[in-house]
């Protein structure tokens, strides 16, 4: 079995990210993801991580670290986290969450949410797996 990578992404890694955001149901234009993935590589409370499975993207991670005004320290959050349909069930999704916990850690948050829609069951059976719990409730407001 090829050994998985977990690495920064590369705006070269931009059609690989847009096919995985179109797995989660999304309908993303490369030059969107290619312009997102420059953005956010140059923050450095940001990142973006991929799982290079011998040359092949197996899946990526979002990750932002926000100040907290109510309590001392930084809340790191996981807006995005995909694994390819071909690699599912063999340790991808562990291994950017792990990645992405080292890195808020080191970057001084004291929790990490994960977002993650009703509708994506099995989803949540593995963020509970791994350690997470459903704590709160989120409110959200579209732009008109």
């Amino acid at each position: 079995m090829p050994t998985t990578l977990v690495r920064d992404a590369a705006v070269s890694d931009a059609l690989d990210v847009t096919n995985l955001i179109g797995e989660l149901g999304y309908s993303v234009a490369e030059q969107f993801v290619r312009d997102r993935l420059t953005q956010l590589s140059s923050k450095a409370e940001d990142k973006v991580f991929i799982a290079d499975r011998a040359g092949e993207i197996g899946g990526f991670l979002s990750f932002h670290v926000l100040p907290l005004l109510h309590v001392d320290g930084n809340l790191g959050r996981i807006t995005a986290l995909a694994v390819s349909s071909r690699f599912r069930r063999c340790g991808i999704g562990r291994k950017l969450v792990a990645a992405a916990e080292q890195f808020a850690w080191a970057n001084g948050c004291v929790r990490i949410e994960i977002t993650s829609g009703d509708h994506r069951a099995d989803a949540h059976a593995f963020y509970e797996a791994i350690g997470y719990r459903q704590e709160t409730r989120r409110f959200l407001k579209s732009r008109p």
